[in-house]
């Protein structure tokens, strides 16, 4: 899908401007729910952060943090990679943030699926569609809770916070 993306101008600007509404939307709600996760910093990278909408949000509200977006425009989130590059990414990453006592974190915005606590409040039909559109469309998948941490624990990564943002998503604050 990517490659198509990358070659085809008008599929990659309809994903982007999907991606977009949505992320106005998904930026909301965690300024609303979760807005203590980003105060503090004094940078923030987005990596697989799209056209930058989110972070644009993030950096009217943080006007003192410096914001970068690290992606390709028509690439984004990790559940769109196999656990492999997963965790490839979230070493990678764990390796830019420096150690914990640095006050170095990675926020993923993302489905967990499976989760008991989160089914009260949404569709667990919902979220197996977008597990199977992940299979077929990119051989990824959505993950539970247990999956996430298996991922994290494999990255070198010693806890995180799960919080509850807005419909499928969840916010997850990862530790080093």
């Amino acid at each position: 899908m990517w490659d198509y993306a990358g070659h085809e101008p008008r599929m990659n600007h309809f994903f982007n401007d999907a991606m977009a509404s949505d992320g106005l939307l998904a930026a909301s709600a965690v300024l609303s729910k979760c807005k203590g996760v980003f105060e503090g910093f004094k940078s923030v990278v987005d990596v697989a952060g799209g056209t930058g909408t989110i972070t644009k949000v993030l950096a009217k509200a943080f006007p003192q943090t410096e914001f970068t977006v690290f992606d390709l425009p028509h690439v984004w989130i990790l559940h769109d990679w196999s656990d492999q590059d997963c965790i490839k990414i979230l070493e990678r990453c764990k390796e830019a943030i420096g150690k914990k006592e640095n006050g170095g974190k990675i926020v993923i915005m993302d489905i967990i699926i499976g989760n008991q606590e989160l089914d009260e409040h949404q569709s667990t039909e919902t979220k197996l569609f977008f597990d199977m559109e992940m299979m077929v469309c990119l051989d990824s998948q959505e993950r539970s809770e247990q999956q996430w941490s298996k991922l994290f624990a494999h990255a070198g990564f010693s806890h995180y916070e799960t919080y509850h943002i807005l419909g499928l998503r969840c916010l997850i604050e990862l530790f080093p």
